[in-house]
């Protein structure tokens, strides 16, 4: 799950990088309205955290352009304007959240979570494929009821194919899922990790489309 953090308090964003990066999700930030509007017209994320006082801007504003362009990435507003009335505007502007400071973290990773699933069109909390089941909240993964160990990106790379089973996933798509804008992509990475994948869930679970990127396979 790839994140942006939009939050001005460079001590709390950097808190909320490594929390959420714990939780396997897969992190950029930035501080003011306009770096926040240039992430989402050149990037997709599965959830933004979204700050209401920004500095050079409103987080309202923000939210309520994203809506008004007919954007739906899911918005967890996370501010110290925590009065009904706030939560109350926030969510009606279009926020699928709102979570005020002081906040527990792990509340706030459950928050993300529960709204990036429900941009995906989906209640369950876990990823289900024939006898392949996904665990976010844990980074488990069971095949057949028996668990699968697996590394946070392969963890990454596997849920990205298996929110969509059948669907064919590029390259590109699967590497903006595991590294944000500071991080090398390494160029063989994807192919080394869905060559793990199938040395622990099958040779036959993950399909190569050529030229056009993986895809899970359908069971039947």
């Amino acid at each position: 799950m790839r994140v942006l953090i939009v939050e001005d308090d460079p001590i709390l964003s950097d808190g909320l990088k490594a929390g959420l990066g714990l939780a396997g999700c897969t992190i950029d930030a930035v501080a003011s309205f306009a770096d926040a509007q240039a992430a989402l017209a050149t990037s997709k994320f599965d959830a933004v955290v979204l700050d209401l006082m920004l500095p050079d801007g409103s987080g309202l504003d923000l939210l309520r352009g994203l809506r008004a362009s007919g954007d739906l990435t899911p918005i967890v507003l996370l501010t110290a304007l925590d009065q009904v009335a706030d939560r109350v505007k926030g969510l009606d502007t279009g926020a699928d959240d709102y979570l005020g400071k002081p906040f527990d973290l792990d509340e706030l990773v459950a928050r993300v979570r529960a709204a990036a699933r429900r941009g995906e069109g989906r209640a369950a909390p876990c990823l289900k494929s024939g006898g392949l089941a996904l665990d976010p909240a844990r980074l488990a993964v069971t095949l057949e009821g028996k668990p699968i160990s697996v590394s946070r990106r392969e963890f990454a790379v596997l849920s990205a194919l298996a929110e969509r089973p059948g669907v064919i996933r590029s390259k590109t798509e699967l590497e903006e899922r595991l590294y944000g804008w500071q991080e090398e992509v390494e160029s063989n990475a994807i192919e080394v990790h869905i060559h793990n994948l199938r040395t622990k869930i099958g040779r036959d679970a993950i399909e190569t489309v050529r030229g056009l990127g993986y895809r899970l396979r359908v069971s039947r």
